[in-house]
């Protein structure tokens, strides 16, 4: 048995829906949210992508267990952000879109919206803002949640997201993950992660907003975590198998403990990618959290 996870930290899980992943046995204990990943949008504001049993099974079971579920839109989509600056160009599509995303939460008594829009650019950069401020209204009223996933840090595609939506939203999932690996470079290190957190708060996130996000693959190529402890199970004691970098169990306590300092909750993609056993990346950040969380309560009855 676990203790259970105090709601003040939030542990924010991703679930692909291309991804098999039995969702009777996802360890809801551990975790607070959980987003279903991705529905699609169109050109018009319409919505495709959503597989309806398998997302009305995991409100089911999330519910249950006390884990609230947001549907995550967009998505990296092989960088095709077509839809999203189609349909932001006009008024009467993004409100289209924010009508269906109403609707869906009525739907499948969801309890809020991740927007993963990756990532706009200087010319939808205000629509953008225009969408979140209107979605997150909507929302509010029926007491659900807004959150949107940000890349690690400033580059040609991060610096167009306005301050504004930092009052909008009410997590910002910052993606602290494949940051320019292609040259060779570990995609997620330490580094990247305190980095990425101090660039949003520098721009105005507040600290408990922002949610640091880890992954649970290595890179490259990409092979996902379960995958690099069937090759050799000492690799959860380390951050690197081969060519492959990653993040091992000393280092995703060590982002916890970033996250539960620095930032306001810890989110990961995805859940398929971990182990079950003593090897679990999930497990090594649940038992952080608590710890760190048993410190603090303790500091506080002391003082």
């Amino acid at each position: 048995m676990y203790p259970t996870q105090a709601k003040s930290f939030p542990i924010i899980a991703y679930i692909c829906s291309e991804n098999p992943v039995d969702i009777e046995n996802v360890r809801y204990d551990l975790i607070t949210h959980i987003n279903y990943a991705f529905a699609l949008p169109t050109p018009e504001g319409e919505l495709t992508g959503v597989n309806d049993e398998a997302l009305s099974l995991l409100v089911r079971r999330s519910h249950e267990n006390g884990v609230k579920v947001g549907l995550a839109v967009g998505g990296w989509n092989d960088g095709d952000t077509s839809a999203f600056e189609a349909l932001a160009a006009v008024p009467a599509k993004r409100g289209k879109l924010i009508h269906n995303l109403n609707e869906i939460c009525d739907h499948h008594n969801l309890d809020g919206i991740n927007i993963d829009w990756e990532y706009p650019k200087a010319e939808s950069a205000d629509a953008f803002a225009a969408i979140m401020k209107v979605l997150s209204h909507v929302l509010k009223k029926k007491g659900r949640f807004l959150s949107a996933a940000v890349i690690a840090m400033d580059d040609e595609h991060g610096r167009f997201i306005k301050p504004a939506v930092f009052d909008y939203v009410d997590f910002l999932n910052i993606m602290a993950y494949d940051w320019h690996y292609q040259d060779g470079r570990h995609h997620s290190p330490l580094e990247v992660a305190e980095a990425s957190l101090d660039y949003w708060l520098g721009r105005g996130c507040p600290r408990e907003k922002a949610v640091l996000g880890v992954p649970f693959y290595g890179r490259s190529p990409a092979v996902v975590y379960k995958e690099l402890i069937k090759q050799d199970p000492k690799a959860a004691d380390l951050d690197s198998l081969g060519p492959i970098q990653y993040n091992g169990l000393a280092t995703m306590r060590r982002k916890t403990e970033l996250a539960f300092r620095k930032g306001g909750g810890i989110m990961f993609w995805e859940i398929s990618q971990d182990t079950s056993d003593n090897t679990s990346l999930l497990r090594a950040i649940h038992a952080q959290a608590l710890t760190l969380q048993a410190e603090v309560s303790g500091s506080a009855s002391v003082d």
